[in-house]
C-alpha cells in the first residue's frame, strides 16, 4: 500500500499542508492563513485556537485515496509559547509570539544580574525575550489567577507543536521534540533535560512542561477531528528552521541552509558536540535522529519576509509581496537608500530588542521603487551580516549556502544575494524545505528510510544561482552597515 505523509507547517502567517510520497515528491498543497494581533507596541499575538481549526481545515482539503497508508509530521514556528489550563483545554490568553517583545525589561534585568553566561552555558541562548521563557514567565505573572492556576497543576505550556499534538490526541500526548525545546531557554542542550536552574530563574513550574522527544519519534495518534474514519500516526516533529536543515539534507557537519520566511534563519550543522557558539550566534539541537543528537550554530533574523508583507499590506506600495521585484528592478540602485528593518528589533548578530526599524537616505529622488529595492536588499544585507561570521567560526567562506522559503522565488534576491556572499545559492525541487524535513523525521520514525544517505538520494536541485561581478557590492554593504551602526549606538 502507498504510503503518504502529511506534512503540517505551521509558520508565522499561515498553516500549511502538504501531502508527499515515499519519494518526497510534493502531490498536494493547501494553506490557510491566521492573523495577527498587535495590541501593544511591541506585542505579538496569535489565537492557537484558530491556528488548530486552520490546520484541520488545511488536512481537510487534502486529497485522500484509501488505496494509502497515512501519517502525520509537523514542523513549526518556534519559540512561539502559549499556556493553557489543562482541564478546559482553553488557553488562558493568546499566544506570545517570538517577534513580541514584551519580555526584554525582564531580559535586561537579568543580563545586569550577571546571569547571561549562565543562561548560555547551559540553553546556548542568549538571555532575549525572542525566547520562549520570558513570554510563559509573563502569561503566568499577568494574567489573572494563572500562577495559582500553574502552582496547582492544572496548566501546561508548549510550543505551537506541542499545543497542536495536545488538541490532535484528545490532551492524551503533553510533548516536544529536542529542536522545539532547545529553544524555550529552559532546555539544558547537555543534559538534554530541562534544567532546574533555568526554570527557577525564570519562575516557570516543572509541571507545566512537555515531555520531550527525539525528532523522529512517534508521538501519538490521531482522526483530525474525523478527517480519517481511523487513527493516523503522528511521528517527525521538529521546528521550522530544523526542518529546513533535514529538508536541505545537511546531515554532514560544515553544512548549512538559510531559510527565507517571515524572518530568516541561518544554521550551519557543527556535529555532535554541542560548542559555545560565537558572539552573535548561538547553539541549539540541530536535529535528532537514529539514537543521536547533531547540533547546530544559528542566527536568527526577525523581519524579512515580515518587511515585504508590511509594504504590500499596511504600506500598500505593491499588492503583493510577489509584485515587488517587477518594480524594484526598474532602478538601476537603490538611490541611497536603507531600509534597517527592526520592527521587532534587531536579531542576530546584534541582538538588539529595543531598536526600532528605520529608513536612511530619503531625497526629493527617491520613489516608491528605490523603497522596494532597499527593502529586498535588506534581506541580503541581514543574511551575509549573519553568514560572515558564521564562516569564521566554521573555519572560512561556506562552498554553497542551501535556500529555502518563498523569498527564493524573487530572482533579484537571490542574485543579489550570491553576488554579494560571492557565493552560489541552491535551490531545490521542494520550495518549503521545512515540511520536507518533518515528512523525512516521519519517513524515519517509521522505518520508511533506515538512513541518512538513503534519503539524500531523493535530493533534486532546481537551480543554482552563481555570483556574478558586482563592482557595487562592497559599498552597498558598507553603507547599510553605516545604517545599522546609527540605530545601535
Amino acid at each position: 500500500m502507498a504510503q503518504r505523509i502529511i506534512a503540517i507547517d505551521q509558520s508565522t502567517s499561515s498553516t500549511k499542508a502538504l501531502l508527499f510520497d515515499e519519494q518526497c515528491r510534493v502531490l498536494a498543497r493547501t494553506s490557510v492563513d491566521h492573523h495577527q494581533y498587535y495590541p501593544q507596541t511591541g506585542w505579538v499575538e496569535h489565537d492557537v485556537e484558530e491556528i488548530y481549526n486552520n490546520m484541520v481545515e488545511a488536512i481537510r482539503q487534502l486529497p485522500t485515496a484509501e488505496a494509502a497508508t497515512y501519517s502525520l509530521a509537523i514542523t513549526n514556528q518556534r519559540e512561539t509559547v502559549v499556556v493553557w489550563n489543562k482541564l478546559t483545554g482553553r488557553p488562558i490568553a493568546n499566544a506570545v509570539v517570538w517577534q513580541d517583545t514584551r519580555g526584554a525589561e525582564l531580559c535586561r534585568l537579568l543580563r545586569s544580574q550577571g546571569y547571561a553566561k549562565r543562561v548560555f552555558d547551559k540553553s546556548g541562548l542568549l538571555i532575549d525575550p525572542n525566547f520562549s521563557a520570558t513570554g510563559v514567565k509573563w502569561l503566568l505573572d499577568n494574567v489573572e489567577g494563572a500562577r495559582d492556576a500553574a502552582n496547582r497543576g492544572e496548566l501546561l505550556m508548549g510550543t505551537i507543536e506541542t499545543w497542536l499534538i495536545w488538541k490532535l490526541t484528545g490532551g492524551q500526548v503533553h510533548a516536544t521534540d529536542y529542536t522545539n525545546a532547545s529553544r524555550t531557554m529552559l532546555f539544558n542542550i547537555r543534559t538534554m533535560q530541562w534544567d532546574d536552574d533555568l526554570l527557577q530563574l525564570f519562575d516557570i513550574p516543572r509541571s507545566v512542561l512537555p515531555e520531550l522527544y527525539p525528532c523522529d519519534a512517534v508521538y501519538g495518534e490521531t482522526t483530525v477531528e474525523g478527517v480519517f474514519s481511523e487513527p493516523i500516526q503522528i511521528a517527525g516533529v521538529l521546528g521550522d528552521s530544523h526542518g529546513a536543515l533535514v529538508g536541505q539534507m545537511c546531515f554532514a557537519k560544515g553544512s548549512g541552509k538559510v531559510t527565507y520566511g517571515t524572518g530568516s534563519s541561518v544554521m550551519v550543522n557543527i556535529g555532535e558536540e554541542p560548542k559555545p557558539a560565537p558572539e552573535g550566534l548561538v547553539t541549539s539541537v540541530g536535529f535528532s535522529a537514529f539514537g543521536k543528537t547533531y547540533y547546530g550554530f544559528e542566527g536568527n533574523i526577525y523581519s524579512t519576509g515580515a518587511t515585504l508583507k508590511w509594504l504590500a499590506d499596511q504600506m500598500q506600495m505593491v499588492g503583493h509581496p510577489a509584485d515587488m521585484e517587477a518594480l524594484a528592478t526598474t532602478v538601476p540602485d537603490n538611490g541611497g537608500v536603507y531600509i534597517v528593518p527592526a520592527f521587532a528589533g534587531l536579531g542576530a548578530p546584534w541582538w538588539k530588542s529595543d531598536v526600532k526599524g528605520a529608513v536612511f537616505g530619503l531625497t526629493f529622488a527617491t520613489t516608491k521603487a528605490h523603497l522596494l529595492r532597499a527593502a529586498l536588499e535588506s534581506i541580503a544585507y541581514q543574511i551575509k551580516d549573519l553568514i560572515d561570521v558564521m564562516a569564521r567560526a566554521t573555519g572560512g567562506r561556506l562552498s554553497e549556502i542551501c535556500a529555502d522559503g518563498g523569498p527564493t522565488k524573487n530572482k533579484f534576491l537571490m542574485q543579489f544575494q550570491a553576488d554579494l556572499l560571492d557565493t552560489p545559492v541552491v535551490c531545490t525541487e521542494v520550495d518549503d524545505a521545512s515540511a520536507l524535513g518533518a515528512a523525512i523525521m516521519n519517513g524515519f520514525a517509521r522505518g520508511l528510510w533506515k538512513s541518512f544517505d538513503e534519503v539524500t538520494t531523493l535530493r533534486k536541485v532546481t537551480q543554482v544561482i552563481q555570483p556574478q561581478p558586482n563592482p557595487q557590492k562592497s559599498s552597498l554593504y558598507q553603507g547599510w552597515r553605516n545604517a545599522v551602526n546609527q540605530l545601535i549606538k
